[in-house]
């Protein structure tokens, strides 16, 4: 599975970006999909996933009530809507694909969210 992140850029505190992971591959509604960040000079650290029919979502509790996943398997793509964007958001976002929640092969090139103040 190849994993191509987009829709990443520069936005005021408060604004709003949608982020889009395009998958390759027959076998992409078979995978769980997560996104993870990476901050400058820290670890990465896990987002947001949702199960291969889309039911199954968990949030990093930092963004609960602000980032929305969701996953369209007819598109092989899935998303990121993030609302209400803080400064701490900004980070490299990756979105990544897995057998089960807890271990993901394959990863994205990522993508830069930066958010002004």
């Amino acid at each position: 599975v190849q994993l191509q992140a987009s829709g990443g850029g520069l936005v005021q505190a408060g604004g709003s970006l949608r982020l889009s992971c395009a998958a390759s591959g027959r076998t992409f509604s078979s995978y769980v999909m997560a996104w993870f960040r990476q901050a400058p000079g820290q670890e990465r650290e896990f987002v947001a996933s949702i199960g291969w029919r889309g039911y199954s979502k968990y949030y990093t509790d930092s963004v609960k009530g602000r980032f929305t996943i969701s996953r369209d398997n007819t598109k092989n793509t899935v998303y990121l809507q993030m609302n209400s964007l803080k400064p701490e958001d900004t980070a490299v976002y990756y979105c990544a694909a897995g057998v089960t929640t807890s271990n993901y092969n394959y990863w994205g090139q990522g993508t830069q969210v930066t958010v002004s103040s």
